[in-house]
């Protein structure tokens, strides 16, 4: 057991060095090695199949799902995980890891499967993921919310870039895009009432 002990300790003090002298390239453009790219994917899968299988998937309406769920996604997750018919982007090109790409991957058919995707795509979207661009968007948004994205998700891999288009700019009533908007008219209402201000300084000079 001594010797065991001992031969961990070694190790441990041998990787340690090795690690401190640099030599491991961080950078994102450089690939992880193989050993350590399959331990960080068998990490991250057990990581979220341990948090999302205790989950319980809400009932939604369709046509919520779609509107909803599309809505969000097309304001949110384009940029990296793109939509039918869109180019790589700039960001998207640069991750490491790369993210998915949702409407290339092919849907699943078993219900079981299905079950067990909703739930990890929810609880990734809430909480993010570590050491990648994947943020938490539980911060900001609600669960009902969350859901409907993790649902339109599994689904795009049946949508036509005209369908997705429909779905996503079909009307600019929704609160989401009406948030930004209000948001960025209250940016410029600043500024301007910063440079009329200005000029009321300038006239009393």
């Amino acid at each position: 057991m001594k010797t065991i002990v001992g031969l961990l300790l070694v190790a441990l003090i041998a990787t340690g060095y090795f690690m401190g002298t640099g030599v491991y390239n961080m950078a994102a453009t450089e690939k992880h090695w193989p050993i350590t790219e399959k331990l960080i994917e068998w990490v991250r899968i057990n990581s979220i199949a341990a948090r999302a299988n205790e989950l319980e998937i809400p009932a939604m309406d369709d046509s919520e799902i779609m509107k909803t769920g599309a809505t969000h996604y097309d304001a949110m997750c384009t940029d990296c995980h793109l939509s039918p018919a869109q180019a790589p982007t700039e960001l998207s090109q640069g991750l490491y890891p790369q993210a998915p790409v949702f409407h290339l991957r092919p849907p699943l058919i078993s219900p079981e499967d299905l079950q067990e995707q909703s739930k990890a795509y929810f609880w990734v979207i809430k909480n993010g993921i570590k050491m990648t661009a994947m943020p938490a968007w539980g911060l900001t948004h609600d669960d009902h919310t969350i859901w409907a994205m993790a649902f339109f998700v599994q689904r795009m891999g049946n949508l036509s870039a005209d369908q997705y288009k429909a779905l996503t700019h079909g009307g600019d009533d929704h609160p989401h895009t009406n948030k930004h908007h209000h948001e960025h008219k209250h940016e410029l209402d600043i500024d301007l009432e910063l440079e009329l201000e200005h000029d009321r300084h300038d006239e009393h000079d």
